[in-house]
């Protein structure tokens, strides 16, 4: 989604709150959040700077609806699309949308980046979600190196972390970096890619874990010690 995607507050006539989210979330795609002052928006959005404090409490809470409701675009377009075939090549797409997602909306990213994970919001754990999944894929076909909690924290941290370097550079100076920085990550969590001995079994194990929910002869207990066993397995296999 590219900051001239934004709607404007013409588009939404009749909703005060939509035409001031929308308002506050053009200023911010164009000047940071610093932009989005009370009078700018109110300004913008046509509206008396109490209607905003109504609604959104203070601008805390209108720079939250912003960051979630730009986050919750991205993450509609990505349940919204088929995975691939190849769940590799599915993680790699997610990557690469990511990191598109930073790089068109620098000052929207930091702000989701700021905003988030204190708490997490709903529609970040939406998006976790989406990234459990495609690593649950690698998972149950013993593609995975490390637990599933890992390869999600690894993947989520590095992600944000290249963007982050990306942004701080001109685009002429990017190179491959975000391919590389792919790269380098998915060598350490798919089975596949030469790393260290021991690969092998950590993937299995792996795969274990996470069908055990199509165990049916396990007690409540012994399926979480099993599952303890194979979270250790897979960690340092």
């Amino acid at each position: 989604m590219a900051t001239n995607d934004f709607p404007s507050p013409a588009d939404e006539p009749g909703d005060t709150r939509a035409r001031i989210l929308a308002a506050a979330t053009r200023l911010v795609a164009a000047g940071g959040e610093e932009a989005a002052t009370t009078r700018a928006v109110a300004d913008a959005a046509s509206v008396q700077a109490p209607t905003i404090y109504r609604l959104f409490g203070d601008k805390r809470g209108l720079l939250d609806a912003v960051a979630e409701g730009a986050y919750a675009n991205y993450i509609a377009e990505k349940v919204r699309r088929e995975p691939a075939a190849d769940p590799v090549e599915d993680m790699r797409r997610g990557w690469d949308d990511y990191i598109a997602f930073g790089l068109a909306n620098p000052a929207i990213f930091n702000l989701i980046r700021t905003t988030y994970p204190n708490p997490p919001s709903k529609v970040t754990l939406a998006g976790l979600a989406v990234l459990r999944e495609k690593v649950g894929r690698l998972a149950r076909l013993g593609r995975l190196r490390v637990s599933e909690e890992h390869a999600v924290d690894l993947v989520h941290a590095a992600g944000i972390g290249c963007v982050l370097s990306l942004l701080a550079k001109a685009p002429d100076q990017r190179g491959d970096l975000a391919d590389a920085a792919r790269e380098t990550v998915f060598s350490q969590i798919i089975e596949g890619r030469p790393l260290k001995n021991g690969g092998e079994l950590s993937s299995i194990a792996t795969a274990l874990r996470s069908r055990l929910n199509e165990v049916a002869v396990l007690s409540p207990g012994e399926r979480l010690l099993l599952e303890e066993m194979l979270q250790r397995i897979a960690d340092r296999g």
